[in-house]
């Protein structure tokens, strides 16, 4: 099942994307997807975000070889997928530049707009090949897949909730499995994948505001 969030009515709508039409239902998070009997057309539909977390949890270093002994509890390698909604894409942005100087990457990747997530949510998929490819400016940058990473969706799903809770609607990113590239303002950057479609984003540069002591 595919689900999006779509502008409808002047608001925010959960939808079951049908071909060509989307079936209104209510919010899904509960786990239920019940239809409201409101469809309308997919051509022309203003896509949102698939999801408004309070909490983005990334998972950094998680290519190639690595220390895969984490502490796990709460959740376990065969319930994990039972808690999660679905599945999309992320642009995982970050400034490299601000990197060493913070140990936590808060700022490297904390910035408004820098986790940018869609097209839709896709409930079911098989994680264990999935393709990802990025692009700049339609020029193919690099491309890998999940089964690069050092340690599967599930174990991070597994790992993340030994230490902190996640509510309905949060996000975990499960790191790049190889695919980065260096952006700048005014770059096309386009995320792909076969089964969860294609995000793509302008960069912008952030507005640098006048100093509030300066003279008018």
């Amino acid at each position: 099942m595919r689900l999006v969030r779509v502008e409808h009515d002047g608001g925010p709508r959960w939808a079951v994307v049908d071909g060509s039409i989307l079936g209104l239902i209510r919010d899904p998070w509960p786990g239920v997807a019940v239809a409201t009997g409101e469809r309308v057309p997919l051509k022309g539909a203003r896509l949102l975000a698939p999801a408004t977390p309070m909490n983005v949890v990334g998972m950094s270093r998680n290519t190639g070889t690595a220390d895969r002994k984490l502490p796990a509890r709460h959740l376990t390698p065969l319930d994990a997928l039972r808690h999660v909604l679905g599945f999309t894409l992320s642009n995982d942005v970050t400034a490299r530049g601000l990197q060493a100087g913070d140990p936590l990457w808060t700022t490297a990747k904390g910035f408004d707009g820098w986790t940018p997530l869609g097209p839709w949510l896709e409930t079911a998929l098989d994680l264990s090949d999935m393709r990802l490819t990025l692009s700049i400016n339609a020029v193919p940058a690099e491309s890998g897949s999940t089964a690069e990473l050092a340690r599967s969706v599930v174990e991070v799903l597994v790992y993340i909730p030994s230490f902190m809770t996640l509510g309905p609607g949060d996000v975990v990113l499960t790191g790049a499995p190889g695919a980065v590239g260096r952006i700048r303002p005014g770059d096309r950057v386009l995320v792909s994948s076969p089964f969860l479609g294609r995000l793509e984003s302008t960069v912008a540069a952030e507005p640098v505001l006048a100093d509030a002591g300066a003279a008018s």
